[in-house]
């Protein structure tokens, strides 16, 4: 699986901390009292937010990070013992937010950084005032009563063509993704995915795909708001009321009249607006 980097952020305390800040391009932009922080999905960084952060500047302290797997990070700090499955991706928000001194926040994640959010909540529930979930899934995977959009067999077939040719399958991939003709997102987006060592992108893909996070959606007592797009290669509209119906806190869903997985790209003045009333 490649050079298997040492990651500094495997020690958080002394100057573990502030290392972290470092290495994840850690930044706090904005006017308010309140703290928002925006996590990225796959395939992405914090770069993605930029078309819809004026809609937060005045109101919120926005945290912006890169996730550890993200082409913008130096990929000598993807530890590959270490990030075999999303809590160690847990460990970093908390750690950011821990360093910033940050006492509440809300927070919105996107694809598979809704995740992250919602194992986060479920940790340090004092810590999240809402959960706002974009383009969210517990699992990707069929199972016999949950429609997650995608058989094992079809994943092995992706997975195969991810490592047999990475520049093609991406080049495929993005405006599958984004859905919607944008030509400008599709740009953005296969940019971002580029930027990702195609073994680190094989191996993150590994572990979204083969994680399950059903069984602990009754333990979020934080408030969430889902919000998904109408048609969206990777999720199933399906997903998004199966969310509202298991999650243990107060959950609305926000359906978008528009197709694609990356609203933020292909759709921000539309997306901004939701995500501020989300907010509220």
């Amino acid at each position: 699986m490649g050079g298997h980097g040492h990651n500094a952020s495997t020690n958080t305390s002394n100057g573990g901390a502030s290392k972290l800040l470092e290495i994840l391009n850690v930044r706090v932009v904005g006017n308010g009292e309140r703290f928002l922080v925006l996590s990225h999905g796959f395939g992405t960084d914090q770069s993605a937010w930029q078309r819809v952060l004026p809609f937060f500047t005045r109101d919120y302290k926005v945290v912006l990070y890169d996730l550890v797997c993200a082409g913008s990070v130096n990929p000598e700090n993807f530890n590959f013992h270490r990030y075999t499955t999303l809590d160690a991706y847990v460990d970093d928000l908390l750690t950011i937010i821990d360093a910033l001194r940050i006492q509440r926040c809300a927070f919105i994640g996107h694809s598979f950084s809704a995740m992250i959010g919602i194992l986060a909540a479920i940790r340090r529930p004092e810590v999240f005032s809402k959960l706002v979930l974009l383009g969210a899934s517990p699992r990707f995977l069929n199972d016999r009563d949950y429609h997650g959009g995608f058989e094992t067999g079809e994943i092995e077939k992706v997975f195969a063509a991810m490592e047999e040719n990475y520049k093609a399958w991406a080049s495929g991939f993005a405006p599958l993704a984004v859905g919607a003709d944008v030509p400008a997102a599709v740009r953005e987006f296969s940019r971002t995915l580029f930027n990702m060592r195609p073994d680190i992108s094989l191996f993150v893909s590994r572990t979204v795909f083969r994680s399950d996070l059903r069984g602990l959606l009754g333990l979020v007592r934080t408030p969430c708001v889902i919000v998904q797009t109408a048609r969206d290669v990777s999720v199933p509209v399906s997903v998004a009321a199966y969310l509202r119906d298991h999650l243990g806190g107060r959950s609305t869903v926000e359906i978008l009249p528009i197709e694609g997985h990356l609203p933020h790209l292909s759709a921000p003045q539309l997306l901004g607006p939701v995500l501020r009333r989300a907010l509220r």
